[in-house]
């Protein structure tokens, strides 16, 4: 889903970025060997792309999250926004980097009950938090907490979601095309 507006900014490349934005787009580069079409998109406000780089990498390093837990984190938040440029970058990353079993990803990205109890919870709490607007009931945290997750991750989720925010809203108005990389994943809510 993207809104029915579209920005008319081009997108920013590594050849016409302005000074803020062309170090971010040249790491990008180097760390991922391509520069993703959405943070072409997000580099016409270098802060949106700024912010978005720093807030992924902490999550990333410092959530106490697995690796397939982050995922479950950034699909069900991607999948309630209605991002399909995010929900095919992170359906890609879940499958081939994050080891999330195929069954919890075709779950996900179908809208059906989680095979995994605890990734199950995890994607219920996150959903909660997204629909709630970071306003668990205690029954909520309860639960979460009960699937064994601890009170710091809350936090973390909220984390999540300031970066799925930023990265998904942005793609609303920019209509990212998905890159190459992702196309075998593509979805459509």
């Amino acid at each position: 889903m993207s809104a029915d507006y579209q920005m008319q900014l081009p997108p920013q490349t590594l050849e016409t970025a302005d000074a803020k934005a062309k170090p971010l787009l040249e790491q990008a580069n180097e760390t991922l060997g391509f520069v993703p079409n959405m943070y072409e998109g997000m580099a016409k406000a270098p802060g949106v792309l700024d912010t978005y780089l720093h807030g992924y990498e902490l999550f990333r390093q410092d959530s106490g999250f697995a690796p397939p837990e982050q995922e479950v984190v950034f699909l069900t938040i991607s999948r309630l926004n209605g991002c399909g440029y995010c929900m095919s970058a992170h359906s890609m990353l879940a499958d081939k980097m994050s080891q999330v079993p195929a069954e919890v990803l075709e779950a996900i990205r179908n809208g059906q009950p989680i095979p995994d109890e605890r990734l199950a919870a995890l994607a219920a709490f996150t959903k909660v938090m997204f629909e709630t607007r970071g306003m668990p009931g205690e029954a909520d945290v309860e639960a979460f907490l009960a699937a064994g997750f601890e009170e710091q991750h809350v936090l973390q989720i909220v984390l999540a979601l300031a970066v799925k925010t930023l990265s998904n809203y942005a793609n609303h108005v920019n209509h990212p095309p998905v890159d190459e990389v992702f196309a075998d994943y593509a979805w459509q809510g």
